[in-house]
């Protein structure tokens, strides 16, 4: 039986879309396999780490019928990077293997049974759908992922916070050190629903949302979240325990603020991290009227000192920051103008956009 039968490009981009999470030695060899199951002229391509599942139909021609069987799916894509985009490639079952057939170069792979491969158990109650375009969760991702912690024993903070209520859809990512906000209007009401996303969730849905306008479809239940865009169906476990409370840690009420040029600022940071020590990536903020001083130095006795011109009347304040934290934040934002709100130098920072409420970036001081 040919089960597919379509150009090296097509179906390198089909396997792509839902291998990211397959990893190459595993304790259950067959979760380094991709599950084809073929219905009448549907494909349908389903991968699984066994907390989350991916799973995409696509109509790659071939012969009609049903057959379904399990093959190593990152052998799959080396073997097809190596071939033109516009080959025609096709697979075919023969007894307990498949063999990939492009120009004169022909493959043997073993298979292993499609009724073994372990599928994610779906919820049953999931909450009420929602959707948002895909740019505009993709952009939310961007706007916070980088505050994620990484390992952390606090498990609740290595993931993003969703909050969906009313219209409003928010995400949150801390890692004690710093916090990032950001939210969307929602075309629909919805009820309270919160949910903490793994890591390698996020960076996977990072990875395959695009900038269109189509739209990614929600679903939240207890234990289990649920994606749909682009034909691909996306399942996830959810990271359990309690998310710290975002709203007493973001600041309100600085006096002083500061609007400057977020280009210049990342630029004038950068230059300053470069004297820096790996270990000890402090920069030292001195605010005074009329001018913002950047400093860093090093275990070499090395200095690099630069300065803004900036419309500020307020009162001087010295801070220390890791600047590896402001250049995260700044990096990933589009913005021509940051507003940094202060209190003092042992008080978090806050930065914010200028007349937009939907994204707000808290940092700690660290003493220099």
């Amino acid at each position: 039986m040919i089960v597919l039968k379509t150009t090296q490009e097509k179906v390198l981009s089909v396997l792509q879309s839902v291998a990211g999470i397959v990893e190459r030695r595993h304790t259950l060899a067959i979760l380094a396999n991709v599950l084809i199951r073929k219905t009448g002229a549907a494909l349908q391509l389903t991968t699984s780490d066994l907390e989350i599942q991916i799973r995409t139909t696509a109509d790659l021609q071939g012969d009609g019928g049903d057959f379904s069987t399990t093959v190593g799916a990152r052998k799959l894509i080396d073997i097809l990077r190596t071939m033109p985009p516009e080959q025609i490639v096709s697979i075919e079952s023969s007894a307990s293997k498949l063999i990939l057939k492009g120009g004169k170069s022909r493959f043997t792979l073993q298979t292993l049974a499609a009724e073994d491969f372990p599928l994610v158990q779906e919820a049953a109650n999931f909450g009420p759908m929602f959707s948002v375009p895909q740019k505009t969760l993709k952009s939310l991702l961007g706007q916070v992922s980088f505050a994620m912690a990484v390992h952390d024993i606090r498990y609740y903070l290595n993931g993003i916070l969703f909050v969906a209520e009313g219209t409003q859809l928010s995400l949150v990512a801390t890692d004690g050190h710093r916090l990032a906000f950001a939210s969307a209007t929602l075309d629909v009401e919805v009820p309270r629903q919160e949910v903490i996303l793994p890591r390698k969730t996020v960076i996977e849905l990072q990875r395959l949302l695009s900038d269109a306008e189509g739209a990614i479809e929600m679903q939240f239940a207890n234990n289990q979240a649920k994606f749909s865009f682009d034909g691909m169906e996306f399942v996830t476990k959810l990271v359990e325990g309690k998310f710290p409370d975002y709203n007493r840690v973001i600041p309100k009420n600085h006096r002083n603020i500061i609007t400057l040029g977020r280009a210049a600022l990342l630029a004038t940071l950068q230059r300053a991290a470069i004297l820096t020590s790996d270990k000890f990536k402090g920069v030292r903020l001195s605010v005074e009227p009329g001018s913002l001083r950047v400093a860093s130095n090093n275990a070499e006795q090395e200095e690099a000192v630069d300065e803004l011109d900036i419309d500020y009347g307020g009162p001087s304040i010295e801070i220390g920051f890791n600047v590896t934290y402001l250049l995260d934040a700044l990096g990933n934002m589009s913005q021509d103008m940051v507003r940094l709100e202060l209190s003092d130098g042992s008080s978090s920072a806050l930065f914010t956009i200028p007349d937009n409420a939907a994204f707000k970036y808290v940092v700690m001081p660290m003493r220099i």
